[in-house]
């Protein structure tokens, strides 16, 4: 059996990023077989016990997950063409709580917060903003399965046999599509349901099959729905809530 490095393999079984891995490791708080690794590179059997120092673990329930309900106009990440990141929406004043008293907003929870996937400047509905990284794997990694929901209004015509295209069959940048869930909702309105989220994919899905689209809106990633988050407002991931 061959050695992995620790802080990928720290990553691959979902304990940290491996940003977050090499930092616990820079301050001893990694143990490997109970016994504690501060060396970075250091490469272990995937077999060996991997455990965390208590203060790593603590650190880790302070860190935050946001729910956004982005609006069009603003780009998930870093800003481009002079568009506004979705993040500068994450402030005291847009805070959304319903049911008080809610976690109250610091500006440390802006430090290392992260999109978990995208949402293109032209979409809008619930957008993943961590700074855990257990969560981005679980969302983006290459092994999610985190199912993503959105609600698709479209021009054009659609017939029964590009309907199922759309459910399976396409292919995007030389590679097949993972199964999807696709079927109307209404005359103009379909429900999209992915297991990937690749660059603009709904939108190129549907002109491969002759439809415009015309609006795009996530409303659910996994457990987690966009309910009754007003446009433009943001709240905390609460304890109990899983993707």
């Amino acid at each position: 059996m061959e050695k992995i490095r620790l802080s990928k393999l720290m990553s691959e079984q979902g304990i940290c990023s491996r940003r977050e891995a090499d930092r616990y490791i820079e301050c001893g708080w990694v143990y490997v077989d109970g016994i504690p690794i501060t060396e970075l590179g250091s490469k272990i059997f995937p077999s060996q016990k991997i455990t965390l120092h208590k203060t790593a673990q603590a650190q880790q329930t302070q860190l935050v997950t946001i729910l956004l309900n982005k609006p069009i106009g603003y780009v998930s990440g870093q800003a481009e063409s002079g568009y506004t990141p979705a993040i500068h929406l994450i402030t005291a004043d847009q805070q959304y709580c319903e049911n008080p008293p809610c976690r109250q907003f610091k500006t440390i929870h802006l430090k290392n917060l992260a999109p978990a996937g995208r949402l293109d400047i032209d979409s809008q509905g619930l957008l993943v903003l961590t700074q855990d990284g257990r969560i981005a794997k679980q969302l983006i990694g290459s092994q999610s399965v985190i199912e993503k929901e959105y609600l698709v209004r479209v021009k054009g015509v659609l017939p029964p046999e590009k309907i199922m295209l759309l459910n399976h069959g396409l292919s995007l940048d030389g590679k097949s599509l993972k199964p999807a869930k696709v079927k109307w909702i209404n005359k103009d309105q379909l429900r999209f349901i992915l297991h990937e989220g690749k660059k603009r994919q709904i939108r190129r899905m549907c002109e491969m099959v002759g439809l415009q689209v015309t609006g795009l809106k996530r409303v659910r990633i996994g457990k987690i729905k966009l309910g009754n988050l007003p446009e433009g407002r943001w709240r905390y991931l609460n304890k109990g809530e899983y993707f």
